[in-house]
Parts: structure tokens; sequence; C-alpha cells
């Protein structure tokens, strides 16, 4: 008998990084390393389930930023080279290892696994991850959902209505171009949600959200069932809230799963452990030392005196964690029955890099995990659309203003060290709307200077869209990456002011604009009038 729900949901998303104008760059191995870490690794665990016949469901969040860049070929030829290279340098460890049998073993293990996921990836994915998504999408078992257009933080953005509305409209269609079914539910960038934003959302399609825990706990009126099941908004519209208590689980730097001495120590990686001459052909090319993806040492302990990791003692504790964790919701939902009219729902979601990236286990926890509750058929494995479609009426209230950033709301995006952006932000999202309304009406008569115009006010609205991700200001806050953040935001301020100098001025450098086409090449069929409020008339 099924005494609960369980709807995980996965967040992946990474700003948009292209960088032609350099054969290597640092921030384009984000993308990199959480294709052969994480995406990767996870699409091979449901091929896993696939081929065992076995069923399961997992909901992701797919940003349009992360499914631009996995759908460029020009990036995907470099995620090949970036494959060669590891698989080179595994190749080199087992020569160097050849006398240690403990770390040996490890070098052998990465060598192997090295060489099948590429193969997987260009062989089965025929060179694309999104191949996979939609796979499994289109079987039913995986529900993919949208995010904001460049992961705008929303409510920092609305005194555009027009902002809001872009992030949402071009999110929608670029949803529907690259997995060809509309987008019923969305990730809302950071989580972040401001009264009446599911006005805006209903009005693109979208079905049902993600919150925070008290976004739905602070609502009005309070919550009947807490974050244990669906809520309406005003609107209609679904919201889910995050369980704190699987969440704690899995996220806890003190009792989290991740945490455990058998895992793999994500931070002593061999770009960082051997010598320069060595390790130079691997890193950057300016000597600057990065991950490289070869980690030898399981966590232990707070000590430097690590211990070989083992892959398959690892493996086995990924099943005695989700066996755990199993039993634990089996638990929790017999402690809410006695509250509730229905089985009480546990939505986990997560970052998706959590998963193969940070946790090292992480996917094969999840695989074990899914597992375990197709056997005990405690606990019912869903997505969202699946639990509407049981439970259709459920209780109105108005969701708080809330994100999942540190404290709960919108500091960690609005502080002295990053308040400078929004300025910048709003005067761009104005000035659009004004050129986007002055030339809604222009010609289709295909002439070359409509051709120029129209090319000119996209790439306007790409630099705009772009200036607008979350992760800048985010970065900037965290203390990471300060540097290129701030690089990337004033380039893109920058970008658009120049590009509108010179439209206003036909003074248009061509070399210029075909270099940000090329560059900032973000949503190829983008119609600048996405901007303009006179459609709304």
């Amino acid at each position: 008998m099924i005494k609960g729900y369980w709807l995980p949901v996965l967040h992946s998303h990474l700003p948009f990084v292209k960088h032609p104008e350099y054969d290597y760059f640092l921030e384009e191995h984000w993308l990199f390393e959480a294709i052969f870490e994480t995406y990767l690794p996870l699409i091979m665990r449901m091929k896993k389930f696939e081929s065992d016949g076995l069923d399961f469901r997992l909901t992701m969040s797919v940003s349009p930023p992360l499914v631009e860049m996995l759908d460029d070929e020009y990036l995907g030829s470099l995620f090949i080279k970036y494959m060669d290279k590891l698989i080179e340098l595994s190749q080199s460890e087992m020569k160097r290892l050849k006398n240690d049998g403990a770390m040996l073993n490890v070098a052998t293990f990465y060598y192997k696994r090295f060489i099948e996921i590429k193969t997987f990836f260009t062989d089965v994915l025929h060179s694309n991850v999104l191949n996979g998504y939609k796979h499994f999408s289109d079987k039913g078992q995986l529900e993919i959902i949208t995010c904001g257009a460049t992961h705008g933080f929303l409510p920092l953005l609305r005194t555009s209505t027009r902002a809001v509305e872009a992030q949402i409209d071009l999110a929608t269609q670029c949803h529907y171009e690259h997995f060809g079914k509309a987008a019923t539910g969305i990730w809302l960038p950071e989580c972040a949600y401001y009264e009446e934003l599911d006005e805006i959302l209903k009005k693109y399609g979208i079905k049902y959200f993600f919150l925070e825990s008290h976004g739905i706990n602070n609502g009005v009126p309070k919550p009947k069932f807490a974050v244990y099941s669906a809520v309406h908004t005003l609107n209609g519209l679904a919201a889910f809230a995050r369980d704190p208590e699987t969440s704690k689980q899995v996220w806890s730097s003190m009792s989290g799963y991740p945490g455990a001495p058998e895992y793999r120590d994500f931070y002593r990686d061999i770009g960082f452990d051997l010598e320069m001459d060595y390790i130079k052909p691997y890193i950057s090319p300016d000597g600057n030392r990065v991950f490289t993806g070869i980690k030898y040492y399981k966590i232990t302990g707070k000590t430097e005196d690590k211990l070989p990791y083992d892959p398959v003692a690892a493996f086995h504790k990924t099943r005695f964690h989700a066996e755990h964790f199993c039993n634990a919701r089996y638990e929790q939902a017999e402690a809410l029955a006695p509250t509730m009219d229905r089985p009480p729902l546990l939505v986990s979601p997560y970052d998706a890099e959590l998963f193969g990236h940070w946790w090292f286990e992480g996917p094969d926890f999840l695989y074990h995990v899914l597992l375990q509750l197709q056997k005990d058929k405690v606990i019912k494995p869903v997505t969202a659309t699946e639990y509407l479609s049981y439970h259709p009426k459920n209780q109105t209230i108005a969701p708080s203003p809330s994100s999942w950033g540190e404290n709960g709301y919108y500091d960690v995006w609005l502080n002295e060290d990053n308040s400078w952006i929004y300025r910048h932000l709003h005067f761009l999202a104005d000035s659009m709307e004004k050129v986007a309304d002055e030339y809604y009406e222009m010609s289709d008569n295909g002439s070359e200077t409509n051709h120029l115009n129209k090319r000119v006010l996209n790439q306007l609205a790409r630099e705009l869209l772009l200036a607008q991700s979350s992760d800048w200001a985010f970065l900037i806050t965290q203390g990471t990456a300060i540097e290129y953040s701030v690089k990337r935001t004033k380039e893109h301020i920058s970008n658009f002011n120049a590009l509108l100098g010179s439209f206003k001025s036909n003074t248009v450098d061509m070399d210029f604009l075909k270099w940000l086409e090329n560059k900032n090449s973000i949503f190829k069929n983008l119609d600048f009038r996405v901007y303009s409020g006179k459609k709304l008339t």
C-alpha cells in the first residue's frame, strides 16, 4: 500500500559561457566538468534502469542557458577534446603509478571510467546530452522543466514587467524548440518568488513551480498540510515546497551522506597535488592549477593523512545510505499520515551538480534510492504532473516572497557588494523596451537595412539577457570568481550601450556585431519584439 509520494527534483543550470576567442578558457570547464561528472553519469543510470526493464520517475530543470550550451556544436567539440585530454592524463597516471598497487587501481578505474563516459557521449547520445534527456522525457520517466531564460533573479527585475515576462516567454520558447513539447513546470531562478509572479507564469502556460519551505509555510492563509501537499495560488498554479528533512540528510555538512569517510574527497585533486612540470599540460596554459577530475583519496577525516579511495567500497556505501534514506522516508510518511487526508508528499529539490560533481557517488545513491523505493512500494516516486493528476484539488494560498538563498530572501543577490548591478540592468531593460516598441512595426520586406536593424536589436536583447543572469551577483557575494563575474556583467552592459549608440547614429560596426553574434550566440531564434509592450494591446 502506498503511504506517501516522493518528488525528487534536480536543478541543472550554468551561466552561458562561450569564448571562441581562446583555445582554452577556464570558465568553459564549468560546463565540461558538469557534463562528465553529473549529466552523463545520471543519464547512464537512467539507461541502466531501462536495460534492466525497470521504471523510475525523476524531475530535472534544465535552464535555457544550459540547454543552449549543451546543443552548441562548438562547445560539444571542445568537450570531446576535454575528454581526450583526461584519457591521456589517466594513461600517464597508470604509467607513473605502475609500482603503487593501491593508487594504480584508482588510476585504472579513472581510465576505464573516462573511456566509458566518452563512448557513451559519442556513440549512444551522438555527442549531445539533450538526446538522453529527450529520450527519457518521451518515455514519461523524466519530467523536464524550464527555468528563467538566463536565470535572472525575477524579484529584482520586476521594475520592468517586460523584463520579467521576457525571461519566462523566452524560457518557454527555448524549451519547446529543444524538447518538442510545452514547458508545464518551472524552476524559478534561485526559487525566488514575489507576489503576483504566478500571474505572469500562467500567461505563458506554466502549471506549477517550486519554492523554498517558508515560501509555503509563511503563505496566507497558513497551509493546512504545511509543505507535504501541493497548494494552489490565487491564479490557479500549483506550488510545491521543499521538505527540510530530506534536504538535511543529503546537504548537511555535519550529518549529510556525502561526508562519509568512504566517499571520494573532492578537494584532493592531482591538478593541485602533483609537480608542475608533470601536470602543466593538463591544467590552465597560464600555469593556474585547476581540478582535473582525478582524485585519489577518500574523505577519511579532517587530516592531511588521507587514505586511498576505494571505488568498490564507496559503491557499497551508497546502497547502505540509500536504504537508510528510504527507511527514513517510510517513518516520515507514517508520522505525517494521521494529520492528513491524503498520502504525504515529500519534495526533495537539489542542485543537480551535487550528484557526481560535489558528491562523486551521488548518481549511484540516487539510483539505489529509486531502486529501493520501487522494490518496497511504500513511497511512490512521482513527478509534479503525476501528483496533480492524483490530487487535483488543493488548498488555495498566497505564497510568501522567498528564495532558497542564505537567510531565505533576496539579500544574497542584493547587497553592498553587488547592488551597483541593478541600476544598469533596469536602465538597459527600459531602453530595450523603448527601442522594441519603436521598431515593433518594422517591415518584413527583407531589405538590407531591415535585416541589419533586426540583427542589432536581437543582439541587444541577448546582451541584456546575459547581463541579467543571477549567477554574477551570486558569485560576487560568495567571493568566488569575483573578477570574472564583474567582468562579464560590465562586458554585457558595455556591449549593449555600444550597440545601441551605434544603432541610433547609423554607425554600426559590422565586425563587432558579427563577433558578438558568434560569441554571445544564445537564443539564435530570438525576436527582439519579446520586449515590446505593444503586443499586449
